[in-house]
């Protein structure tokens, strides 16, 4: 099933091909696939354990896959130097579930890290007040430069955790669960920031959630992680409209 709703004449900027990765003899992903286009909104759904998280640490070059190739950007991650992987994760932001904020930093040290990390993408004299507070000032909360993040509620934190991922200026975001934990209100603002960055950056988003809401609203396209494989990928309305039984548990009230 596949339904690319107009993008395909999109450049692709992120692709997996046939990955496999087992733990002994757990077969986690058994020939995954997955292309990423410039400027979507990819949502992936899969039940826990299904491999989303797995995916990622290969994607991202945390854990090595068995075989398969991942190219982001055109660079083949697999055969990159160390060196040339840290430059490229630079292009790549990731909002972590739950935020992952440094609790003994204030918001603008917690900003101002990834700056000293990725130092080579700014050249020394970038005004690093500036760019934390453009970054504040996109997600709402320029305001919050000083505070810690005990100060923080969950949506606040939230945004911050976004912030820090868009002061890099990444071509590609991956989102880990954006609306896990927050309440219905709370995770309808961060799905409304979600569309405002898509926007006005024009980044292409990877986005691994189990709200279904957040899945509807934000999606370009949807891809369904079953049984290790690319199960189904299409819009929202073609897959809710599926008559797959594994299709639509997903979508069942």
């Amino acid at each position: 099933m596949n339904d690319k709703q107009n993008i395909s004449h999109s450049e692709i900027v992120l692709q997996i091909k046939d990955l496999h990765k087992s733990f002994g003899d757990n077969h986690v992903l058994k020939g995954f696939n997955m292309s990423l286009y410039q400027g979507e909104n990819l949502v992936i759904i899969g039940k826990s354990g299904s491999g989303k998280s797995v995916m990622i640490k290969c994607l991202v070059g945390l854990m090595e896959a068995d075989s398969g190739s991942i190219t982001v950007m055109k660079n083949d991650i697999t055969k990159l130097t160390q060196e040339a992987l840290d430059i490229l994760r630079a292009d790549i932001g990731f909002l972590f579930q739950g935020s992952a904020l440094y609790d003994s930093m204030t918001v603008r040290e917690n900003l101002e890290f990834p700056l000293r990390r990725h130092s080579k993408k700014f050249s020394k004299n970038a005004d690093t007040e500036a760019l934390v507070l453009e970054a504040l000032t996109s997600v709402g909360l320029a305001h919050a430069i000083d505070l810690m993040p005990s100060e923080l509620s969950g949506g606040m934190k939230r945004r911050v955790a976004l912030a820090r991922t868009l002061i890099l200026q990444p071509k590609i975001i991956l989102y880990d669960e954006p609306t896990s934990g927050l309440d219905p209100i709370t995770a309808k603002e961060i799905i409304i920031l979600m569309q405002d960055i898509q926007k006005k950056y024009n980044t292409s988003s990877l986005i691994i959630t189990h709200d279904m809401d957040c899945a509807r609203v934000i999606s370009d396209r949807m891809l369904l992680l079953i049984d290790g494989i690319d199960y189904a990928v299409g819009s929202f309305a073609t897959l809710s409209a599926s008559k797959d039984p594994k299709i639509r548990a997903f979508f069942k009230n």
